[in-house]
């Protein structure tokens, strides 16, 4: 079996020989450092990288200023380490600033193994800061773009939804299916993964947040949300009525819309007209009938509830890129 090797990952390595490189080049003590520093900010987003060295460039000059009061008070003893964490700690916790912990404590450690505080010393510790911090943020200017893999991920869901609800029409008018239901297990893995990677994608943007992707997968999970709900009232429609075939009649022709350049609009329109045509319909004659007519109604407010969540993402949306991105899917 091939070994796969992650962009992050290579780009650790080169990053961590490369700031390793510069600080021994440029003579300094603990040049090694650098290159754990460089580790410990390349991160998963640009966002997140540039979180991750900013605390570590607060909390490195925050331990500075912790150490040089308790080595200046108490000397290079462990007892005056031990001190110097239980203070520094709580101090970084209290900044929100903890991430960068563990390159403070480098930074301390080296201090302490120099036992001085001189201004070379310091200066060397803010050197192998600065190019570990610097190498690993320019290593974090390339992330590939995920866009191809969220448009596979849309196709997927709305594939998924189109046989969700070809599978509710099938049972509607034959009261009975021997589907097994994968589409609606595979639907729900499939849109967290989405909105992990969509997310991703929204970190990884330094200038203007489009988190027009994200967006797109939490409506969709709320959507699903409403599948799982209408998957139990249809499952229990046992008595064939013609309003049962009028709504899936209505199903089939929406789960031919799930694509991109639709609206939701048109189909609330005849959702609203199809109710007033079967609340015109002659009255139950059976308890049978009864029981299952109101549970179309139920079905039928989720149903419109469901196009409800498109048609509000496309009014609120910020800007008009969502039709540019293929996003106006039922």
């Amino acid at each position: 079996m091939a070994m796969k090797i992650g962009y992050r990952t290579i780009k650790t390595a080169i990053g961590a020989g490369l700031a390793i490189f510069i600080a021994q080049q440029l003579g300094l003590a603990f040049y090694a450092s650098a290159g754990i520093i460089t580790i410990l900010c390349i991160q998963v987003t640009r966002r997140q990288s540039i979180r991750a060295a900013v605390n570590r460039i607060l909390a490195c000059l925050l331990a500075l200023v912790v150490g040089i009061g308790v080595f200046a008070l108490f000397g290079y003893h462990p007892a005056a380490l031990t001190l110097l964490i239980l203070v520094f700690l709580p101090l970084a916790v209290r900044f929100g600033i903890q991430e960068g912990f563990v390159s403070s404590m480098v930074v301390l450690l080296h201090l302490y193994s120099a036992e001085r505080m001189d201004a070379a010393t310091i200066a060397n510790e803010l050197a192998l800061l600065t190019i570990g911090v610097g190498v690993a943020l320019l290593a974090n200017l390339y992330m590939p773009s995920m866009e191809k893999e969220l448009k596979a991920m849309q196709a997927a869901v709305e594939n998924n939804f189109a046989v969700i609800l070809q599978e509710f029409c099938y049972y509607l008018r034959h009261g009975q299916s021997d589907w097994d239901g994968r589409e609606m297990i595979e639907t729900e893995r499939l849109l967290q993964q989405a909105k992990e990677l969509a997310w991703r994608e929204v970190e990884n943007r330094i200038g203007r947040r489009d988190d027009t992707y994200y967006q797109y997968f939490v409506m969709r999970e709320k959507q699903f949300e409403l599948l799982e709900r209408m998957l139990p009232i249809v499952s229990t429609l046992d008595v064939q009525v013609p309003q049962g075939h009028q709504i899936a009649d209505f199903l089939e022709r929406l789960s031919r819309a799930i694509h991109p350049g639709n609206t939701a609009y048109r189909f609330l329109d005849k959702l609203r007209v199809m109710r007033e045509e079967i609340q015109q319909t002659a009255l139950p004659k059976t308890r049978e009938e009864f029981e299952t007519r109101a549970a179309l109604f139920y079905l039928l407010r989720e149903i419109e509830r469901y196009l409800f969540i498109k048609h509000e993402l496309g009014k609120n949306s910020p800007s008009k890129n969502m039709e540019e991105k293929d996003m106006h899917a039922l």
